[in-house]
């Protein structure tokens, strides 16, 4: 199975929703941070990316149709370039909305002072901190116009490097009709997924442990 979408999102652009949306469109299973806490094994793929080792894209992927979501959304060109005939995927939302929704939860969750569990969950909190934190923020997540920057540049950085023709930029809120346009498959007749509102991050991710 090789991948057939690749997403290039940051995390809470509805990232969640999405791969609950792709995978209802036949293109999944979709990965997802929420695969890496699950999977014993995938951790190991994204620390060594992190740490800039050389990553089986073919083995990371193995079983997955689509991904999105951190952290495959911080190694988008190189995983696009793996696997040439893979759309691209960017999900999107204003500068200023998604920074509210990511320092009331992925900044948060990484700002706790605790010690970190042993085995996989540990592996895994170690790699996002790491990626996230200190590779994707460099280490400063407490300047809003510093985390907005760099998630602009981001993005621009995707549509400078995909053709049209295989890059949708998908606003949350678009629902089924873009998607699926760019897909080529039916507009089904049930609700566009909506989950993992703040409440429900901390549910998933948090232990339902909400520091606000």
């Amino acid at each position: 199975m090789s991948l057939k979408i690749v997403g290039g999102g940051f995390g809470r652009t509805g990232t969640l929703s999405m791969k609950m949306a792709l995978e209802q469109l036949g293109f999944g299973p979709c990965h997802h941070m929420e695969e890496v806490m699950q999977r014993e094994g995938q951790a190991a793929y994204w620390q060594a990316a992190t740490d800039d080792q050389p990553v089986d894209w073919n083995k990371a992927f193995d079983g997955f149709q689509s991904c999105v979501d951190w952290p495959s959304a911080a190694f988008w060109l190189q995983i696009a370039r793996h696997f040439p005939e893979a759309k691209v995927l960017l999900t999107v939302r204003s500068s200023e909305s998604w920074y509210n929704s990511i320092s009331k939860t992925i900044f948060k969750l990484l700002a706790q002072d605790r010690e970190l569990p042993e085995g996989h969950m540990g592996d895994v909190m170690k790699m996002a901190h790491q990626l996230i934190f200190d590779r994707t923020f460099k280490g400063n997540i407490s300047d809003p116009e510093h985390v907005m920057a760099v998630y602009e540049k981001h993005n621009a950085a995707i549509i400078d490097a995909i053709p049209d023709d295989r890059l949708l930029v998908y606003n949350l809120g678009d629902g089924w009709e873009p998607l699926c346009e760019f897909l080529n498959v039916p507009v089904p007749d049930t609700p566009y997924p909506r989950i993992n509102s703040t409440d429900e991050f901390w549910d998933i991710f948090g232990g339902g442990n909400n520091p606000n």
